[in-house]
């Protein structure tokens, strides 16, 4: 066969692909969607993502239900996506720990995570809190470094357990600052927090949700903001990026991610009517009360923001040598 004619008949099929695609995202869904949480029920981005999937069943006329299916430090959850049809009706809560975490701390994973997802959208984060125990004399970043540089190593912080968002937060802040600030696990973010507020532990890195109450009665001391934007919450608050440490970012991102060869049509779609249920005030109203932030994204940036927490991220993971979470 000549070059040609090879060319014209690659051509062809190309443009047969994007008219089935497109076919399928007319008639898509026509049946349950599922959505995927690698983790139990409860917390803020359970919460968050079943709100989200009330929007869409509404949006579609469809239902979209979310399916918890924790452990294996959400190896379970993951992999049951990456095994689905690629036909548009399973999809993964993303979040860091299946998608850069488990890639690098799992030599034994059971999918790939780069290769065997397509993102979607994401569509909202939760940012990481820094705080104190009152009785702390620390009351901004500067402080906090300068003090951890003066007693190395006294200094220690809580946070929802190894190889969390957070504790990978603390460690991020420990290498960019090059100080010691020594790591407390606690099996999820409210012990974390509880440990603080009885002085247990002197600085918490934990996201912002079960610290709200305790910040607002004064029972937290707030240093700054793990996100790339202050809280609406506690505006007054600094960043810690503006805060003297340009680069830094820690926030719990949530995101859909669909088995590899999800039909783009579809995937397109699903990313404008998440965008537009994230819009409404149902959705607004809940971030609020969650110190959540509605941060959407279409496939694209998605996959960019993935690939830049990825780099940041796994120098960190491989030498804390954690082998799971």
């Amino acid at each position: 066969m000549n070059s040609k004619r090879c060319n014209f008949l690659l051509n062809v099929l190309f443009v047969l692909s994007l008219l089935t695609s497109n076919v399928l995202a007319q008639n898509w869904p026509d049946h349950v969607v599922k959505i995927v949480n690698p983790y139990a029920p409860g917390g803020p981005s359970d919460n968050i993502v079943r709100m989200l999937a009330e929007g869409l069943s509404s949006e579609f006329g469809q239902q979209f239900m979310v399916e918890n299916k924790p452990g294996g430090g959400t190896v379970i959850g993951a992999n049951m996506v990456a095994k689905s049809p690629a036909d548009g009706y399973t999809y993964l809560l993303a979040t860091v720990a299946p998608l850069v975490v488990q890639a690098v701390i799992n030599p034994a994973l059971p999918y790939d995570a780069k290769k065997d997802f397509s993102m979607v959208a994401m569509f909202a984060t939760v940012p990481n809190l820094i705080s104190v125990h009152p009785s702390v004399a620390i009351n901004n970043l500067a402080e906090l470094i300068a003090y951890a540089k003066k007693y190395p190593g006294k200094l220690n912080y809580a946070s929802a357990g190894n190889g969390t968002g957070p504790h990978l937060g603390g460690e991020l802040f420990n290498s960019m600052t090059a100080v010691k600030l020594t790591h407390i696990p606690f099996a999820g973010a409210a012990p974390a927090v509880m440990a603080v507020l009885s002085g247990q532990v002197e600085v918490s890195f934990v996201n912002i949700t079960p610290q709200i109450q305790h910040v607002k009665s004064g029972k937290l001391r707030p240093i700054a903001m793990g996100s790339a934007k202050r809280s609406m919450l506690f505006p007054d608050v600094p960043t810690v990026a503006e805060s003297g440490l340009p680069g830094y970012l820690s926030e719990s991102w949530n995101g859909l991610a669909a088995p590899q060869g999800t039909p783009k049509a579809i995937i397109d779609k699903l990313y404008k009517s998440v965008a537009k249920v994230m819009a409404t005030s149902k959705a607004q109203d809940l971030l609020v009360t969650l110190g959540a932030e509605s941060t959407v994204m279409g496939p694209e940036e998605f996959s960019n923001y993935v690939k830049q927490d990825e780099r940041q991220l796994t120098p960190i993971i491989k030498a804390l040598n954690l082998a799971n979470f």
